[in-house]
């Protein structure tokens, strides 16, 4: 079984696909957390639609968006790589466009911009993955992926960040931003299409590519879509637990939330490093009880009396967050690590639409549980999260063999 020793920064700079494609992530993510957390905000502001329609408007967008994975799949299984990634970023620069020409009140036109940056939003992680699975094989594949997400999160914050200093503007500053976001998701796609990254499968995977269907990952798939509600409980459950039911200051949920991109930026490499000495299995479903003992903890941790409540809330984020770190560096990388060469993107795609529905329902399931008391809403995840940690997941393909032989590793 491979394991890291250390990381080397030129090494993983190569291993994610070089310079100019890490610059690349960076700007995307820069240009994204410039704007998604004020999409809302734009079409209730700026465009002066109603909160109702406008939130309508972006779930349709991002749903819809996942009805592009199975054609991003089959294009991945062809070859194509840099220009799949730059496409999923050229994709939302004409949805910020249609965002800038819309009139207010025209909301086909928000919806419409909504589906375009859903659909780049979408696609971009499985042809992320595809690119880095064709320049970096074994565990350096995996820490590749984990210092991508690292990355992606500094640049979200930064972007956040200057969108919030920025939102005193009021509409004209939130047009800037659209139109800076477009800017940035532009130069983000040149600089990744000229990396020039294309998959060459063996002969033989061309030959059997037609003949073999893609892999079968119903049980890992299904335990995804639970293991991702992780990804929304710091923006979504806790803010709802800490303020409308414990009625702490806006200011908790938002220092947990820096807390938990902090924590991702600072330890997303480290500890997948660490775990890359156990098999991604284990280490996957070790994130399982990690996040299912987390949302025990804050089972108990609401029903501590007021004064400490909060505070321990707070710092069971901390244990919740590891989870995430380990679910995250472990759940691509055993697709990838599953899927034989020819069938990777159809893999991704799939493991990407479990993704994106696991997103999609989480906060309406966590709205729907929260008011009927923290065992609902803790119960049930904990549960839910232990079920899926237990779940069956796939037999190892045998990856074809062609001229870039990948090295024998561990599941």
């Amino acid at each position: 079984m491979a394991t890291i020793t250390g990381v080397q920064p030129r090494a993983l700079v190569r291993a994610s696909g070089g310079p100019r494609y890490a610059v690349a992530l960076a700007v995307d993510a820069l240009g994204t957390g410039l704007l998604r957390p004020f999409l809302l905000l734009y079409g209730m502001t700026v465009l002066r639609l109603s909160a109702p329609v406008t939130g309508t408007a972006m779930t349709v967008g991002i749903v819809a968006g996942l009805a592009c994975m199975p054609a991003v799949g089959r294009w991945l299984d062809r070859g194509a790589r840099s220009t799949v990634v730059a496409a999923s970023m050229l994709v939302r620069v004409l949805g910020v466009a249609l965002l800038l020409a819309a009139p207010a009140g025209h909301v086909w036109l928000f919806t419409a911009a909504a589906l375009f940056l859903g659909i780049g939003n979408q696609a971009w992680p499985a042809a992320h993955a595809a690119l880095v699975a064709t320049v970096a094989h074994g565990r350096e594949r995996d820490t590749a992926l984990a210092a991508a997400r690292a990355l992606r999160n500094a640049a979200l914050g930064v972007g956040a960040l200057l969108a919030t200093v920025c939102l005193a503007g009021g509409t004209t500053a939130l047009r800037a931003l659209a139109a800076v976001t477009a800017l940035a998701y532009l130069a983000a796609a040149a600089l990744a299409w000229s990396v020039h990254v294309h998959a060459h499968p063996s002969q033989a995977a061309a030959k059997d590519r037609d003949d073999e269907p893609a892999p079968r990952m119903l049980a890992l798939l299904a335990a995804n879509v639970i293991y991702v509600f992780c990804l929304n409980v710091p923006e979504i459950a806790l803010p709802l637990v800490l303020v409308t039911q414990l009625h702490a200051s806006p200011a908790w949920p938002a220092a947990v939330f820096v807390a938990n991109t902090v924590l991702v930026v600072t330890l997303q490499v480290p500890v997948t490093v660490l775990m890359s000495r156990f098999p991604r299995r284990t280490v996957l479903a070790l994130s399982g009880v990690v996040l299912a003992a987390s949302y025990l903890g804050f089972l108990a941790a609401t029903s501590l009396g007021h004064g400490w409540a909060v505070p321990a809330v707070a710092a069971v984020s901390v244990v919740c967050t590891i989870g995430e770190i380990i679910y995250a560096g472990s759940a691509t990388a055993l697709v990838t690590a599953l899927a034989p060469a020819h069938g990777v993107g159809r893999a991704l795609a799939h493991f990407q639409l479990s993704t994106g529905f696991g997103l999609a329902v989480s906060p309406a399931v966590m709205t729907t549980l929260a008011p009927h008391g923290p065992a609902a809403l803790w119960g049930s995840l904990a549960a839910a999260t232990l079920l899926s940690a237990s779940a069956p997941l796939p037999p190892r393909r045998n990856r074809a063999q062609g001229p870039s032989l990948r090295r024998q590793e561990s599941t």
